[in-house]
C-alpha cells in the first residue's frame, strides 16, 4: 500500500523527513562527522544508522545504499571492517570510558576498505560522565574520515556540549496502521496479532518486530499488569517487597515503566471518554474497571509519577529508592 512504498531508495518504513534529509547529505557529499538521532526504544534509529552507514560504504553503482554489494551486506551483517558498534553489556547497565576509549584507537586508524571509518553509539544516555567526556575530545576534533552516530532517547539526557557538535535528527512514533500494516506485508504477521503489536508499541516498528519475534513477550506483558493490578491492592510492605525485586533487575526496569505508563495512559483516556486510541486494547474490561474506580485525575497523577521515575533512573538515580517513591505514588 502507499504508506509503505519508501520515498527513497532506503530500507526504512515511515520517517520519510529523516530519511530524505540523510539520503541528501549522502548524495551531496555534505555528510556532518557527527549526528544524534534521538527518539523512544524500538522507534527505528537503530535501522536509520544503519541505513546511513551503508549509504556510505556501499560500494554500487547509482542509488545508495544499493544493498546487494560486499559493503551493504557486510554493514547488514555488522561485520564491515569500518564500522564500530558501541553500547552498555545491556540495556539499563552503563556504557563505560574504558569502550569510548577503544574505539578511539581504532578511528585513530584510517579506514580499511571504504572511505569512512564510522562508529555507532548505542543508547548513550546510559555513558558514564567519564565516558560521555571523552567522547566529547572525539567531537570536538574528529579525523575527516570518521562518522559517528549517537543514538539517545533524548536529547536532554545528554551533555549539552555533546548535543551541540551532532547534527539531530529526531524521530517520532509512526501511526498506529502504519505499523500493523508493516508487521502484515513485511514480517507475515497475522492481521490480529499485528493490529495488538502495532497498539502496544504506541509507534514503535522496532518495538513490535522483536516483541514478534519474541515467543515470550506476551507472557512478560501480562506478568507485568498482572503485578501492576496486585499492586493497588497491595500494602506498602509489599510494594516494597516488589520495588527490590524490580530494582535487582534494571535491564527489565524500562520496560516495565513504559508498559505500565501506557496502562494508565489508557485508563486515563477511558475515564475521559476520550476519543483516542488506547494502547491495551485487549485488556478493555479492566481498563474501564480502573477507569470507574480512580477517574482522570488520579489517573494522570500516575502517569506523572511513573514518567518522573523513568527520567530520574535515566539519569542514574537509585532505583531502589526511586520505585520505593514510585510505590507510593500508585493509588489503592
Amino acid at each position: 500500500m502507499e504508506t509503505l512504498k519508501a520515498k527513497n531508495a532506503w530500507p526504512i518504513v515511515g520517517h520519510e523527513w529523516a530519511a530524505g534529509f540523510l539520503r541528501q547529505t549522502v548524495s551531496s557529499g555534505s555528510v556532518s562527522h557527527a549526528y544524534l538521532f534521538t527518539g523512544p526504544p524500538g522507534v527505528g534509529k537503530g535501522t536509520l544508522a544503519q541505513a546511513l552507514t551503508a549509504a556510505l560504504l556501499c560500494l554500487g553503482e547509482g542509488e545508495r545504499p544499493c544493498g546487494e554489494c560486499r559493503a551493504c551486506r557486510l554493514v547488514a551483517s555488522g561485520n564491515h571492517p569500518d564500522l564500530h558498534i558501541v553500547e552498555s553489556e545491556q540495556a539499563g547497565a552503563s556504557l563505560k570510558i574504558e569502550q569510548v576509549r577503544d574505539l578511539q584507537h581504532q578511528l585513530a586508524l584510517t579506514p580499511v576498505e571504504g572511505r569512512w571509518q564510522i562508529a555507532i553509539l548505542r543508547r548513550f544516555e546510559e555513558a558514564t560522565i567519564s565516558a560521555a567526556n571523552a567522547l566529547l575530545k572525539t567531537l570536538e576534533e574528529p579525523p575527516s574520515y570518521v562518522v559517528l552516530i549517537v543514538l539517545a532517547s533524548d536529547a536532554d539526557l545528554l551533555l549539552p556540549t555533546i548535543v551541540s557538535r551532532c547534527q539531530q535528527v529526531p524521530l517520532r512514533p509512526l501511526p498506529v496502521s502504519m505499523v500493523q500494516q508493516a508487521l502484515v506485508e513485511r514480517w507475515g504477521a497475522e492481521p490480529e496479532q499485528a493490529q495488538l503489536l502495532a497498539h502496544l508499541s504506541g509507534g514503535r516498528l522496532g518495538w513490535a518486530v522483536r516483541a514478534l519475534k519474541d515467543k515470550q513477550a506476551p507472557q512478560r506483558r501480562a506478568k507485568r499488569l498482572d503485578a501492576l493490578d496486585q499492586l493497588v491492592k497491595a500494602s506498602v510492605v509489599e510494594r516494597f517487597r516488589y520495588a527490590e525485586k524490580l530494582a535487582r533487575k534494571p535491564e527489565t526496569i524500562q520496560e516495565t515503566l513504559d508498559l505500565w505508563i501506557g496502562w494508565w495512559r489508557d485508563v486515563m483516556l477511558a475515564a475521559a471518554g476520550a476519543d483516542a486510541p488506547l494502547t491495551n486494547v485487549d485488556r478493555q474490561d479492566a481498563l474501564r474497571d480502573h477507569a470507574r474506580r480512580f477517574g482522570v485525575e488520579r489517573s494522570w497523577a500516575v502517569v506523572k509519577a511513573l514518567r518522573s521515575a523513568a527520567d530520574r533512573l535515566k539519569r542514574n538515580a537509585n532505583a531502589r529508592l526511586t520505585l520505593e517513591v514510585l510505590m507510593l505514588d500508585l493509588p489503592r
